[in-house]
């Protein structure tokens, strides 16, 4: 119900050494606040008779249908309301199994599944030790099950009766199966039966197209780093080589900017005919955006402007958003008026890889203090580098000056209440109400990242 946001690369190398549990944790810590995730059930359904209407396989698990084709319904809602009590009873022993439908639910011709409602189940006895893993507490029905199943490792109902069989005359049959319970949809099926796949399985570019095609400039950019990554990595040339014409099949421009970044042969167009569809809601900049349950760092020391700090944290708290204090050390810091506000964060303990923006408090004695700590401008540095929003006000804008931020315009000392919101650096000074700012800041917050500062880096957009 957020949305769907991805880390960038270099933040996702970091915080693998850094916090490996972190989405975990992050999941964890929400539900303990109360900010309960959610996450709404959608189905796309076709008729019966609609199976052989696309130009696809429906049933190829390589393919998506596309939502703009068939639209997804949206039946349902999960809310994690809750943590686990006990992390082994209630994850590890937890069961999921594709075979167990509820009635009005059958199993499609989906090859993929098939192998799976198999697999998932000989998994699972052997993973929790016999065929009755369906009693552990955390797999048992909801609804009380009355069947003649019985006996064998890790029974943990007792059974009453003496006959374990159906259908029987000593117990009047009983227990008797439900009329409205599962049944088999008796489908039509003709023709012979073969191992062989249809000819759709063989095109293997055109929904690899039409995902590149609905991309942004900006996920096109980290798809195109990423096989920088990837195949700049391999040793053999000729392989090198063989990726960049395969993905001529996909795009001829994408083929070139591979081919740019690892030594290979740009080649020519593919001659074929261009594949203009596209589905753009598989691209994440057409997902929901808001500010809430998101993570900002703030930056002060000693003599940091404690009114402006309440202003924007009393916004921060109104919008769902979440702060840290950091500083060089835990504990207590004093502000201009001589309140204190506890550092719950230092540097060996938080990065800005942590949080979704960063902001530095006002304050000439805290804003000095910060300048002269590698560490906070590295902070500062790091968010700018990964696009995130970064906010700063009257004196603590200073930092940013003292930081590697660059091709933006931010207010000046003699500036007197003029906001300034430029690529998601949002700066004030000389005012006492921070209102517009912390508006601003949250708005950029709610963005998730503000790639125009990559796209303006590799040059495709003016600075």
């Amino acid at each position: 119900m957020l949305g769907v946001h991805s880390l960038v690369w270099d933040e996702a190398q970091k915080l693998a050494g850094k916090d490996p549990d972190v989405h975990r944790r992050d999941l964890y810590d929400a539900i303990n606040e109360g900010e309960y995730p959610e996450f709404e059930l959608g189905v796309q359904l076709l008729d019966e008779e609609d199976e052989f209407s696309f130009d696809f396989d429906i049933l190829d698990p390589t393919k998506i249908w596309p939502e703009e084709a068939i639209p997804v319904k949206k039946i349902g809602k999960m809310t994690l309301n809750r943590n686990v009590d006990n992390f082994f009873a209630e994850t590890e022993q937890v069961a999921f199994h594709p075979g167990n439908v509820v009635p009005g639910v059958d199993f499609s011709n989906d090859p993929l599944l098939q192998g799976r409602l198999f697999s998932y189940l000989d998994t699972q006895l052997i993973r929790l030790g016999g065929p009755n893993f369906h009693e552990i507490p955390i797999n048992k029905a909801v609804a009380p099950v009355h069947n003649n199943q019985r006996d064998g490792f890790h029974r943990m109902t007792i059974d009453r009766g003496t006959t374990s069989y159906s259908p029987n005359s000593i117990q009047g049959n009983s227990p008797h199966p439900t009329p409205d319970g599962y049944a088999h949809y008796a489908e039509k099926v003709e023709g012979r039966k073969v191992r062989e796949r249809s000819q759709s399985f063989s095109d293997h570019f055109s929904q690899a197209t039409l995902f590149w095609n609905s991309m942004s400039a900006i996920e096109k950019q980290h798809i195109i780093d990423a096989f920088h990554f990837e195949v700049g990595n391999v040793m053999n040339k000729d392989i090198r080589q063989r990726v960049v014409d395969m993905f001529n099949n996909v795009d001829n421009q994408l083929a070139v900017q591979i081919a740019q970044g690892i030594g290979a042969t740009p080649p020519a167009a593919s001659g074929k005919p261009p594949v203009s569809a596209a589905s753009p809601a598989v691209s994440q900049m057409n997902t929901p955006k808001t500010a809430r349950t998101r993570k900002v760092a703030i930056l002060l020391d000693n003599g940091f402007n404690h009114n402006e700090l309440t202003q924007l944290m009393a916004a921060l708290k109104h919008a769902g958003v979440k702060a840290d204090i950091i500083n060089k050390n835990l504990g207590m810091i004093t502000g201009d008026d001589g309140q204190q506000i506890e550092a719950n964060k230092n540097y060996s303990t938080a990065g800005s890889v942590h949080y979704d923006a960063v902001y530095v408090a006002g304050g000439k004695k805290s804003a000095d203090a910060l300048k002269m700590q590698g560490d906070a401008i590295h902070f500062v540095n790091e968010a700018f580098k990964h696009a995130k929003t970064i906010g700063a006000t009257s004196e603590g804008i200073d930092l940013l000056a003292a930081s590697q931020i660059s091709g933006v315009t931010t207010a000046g000392p003699s500036m007197e209440a003029q906001l300034f919101n430029e690529l998601g650096v949002v700066t004030i000074r000389n005012t006492m109400d921070l209102e517009a700012f912390s508006q601003a800041f949250i708005g950029g917050i709610a963005q998730h990242r503000h790639w125009e500062r990559e796209l303006q880096k590799k040059g495709q957009i003016p600075g």
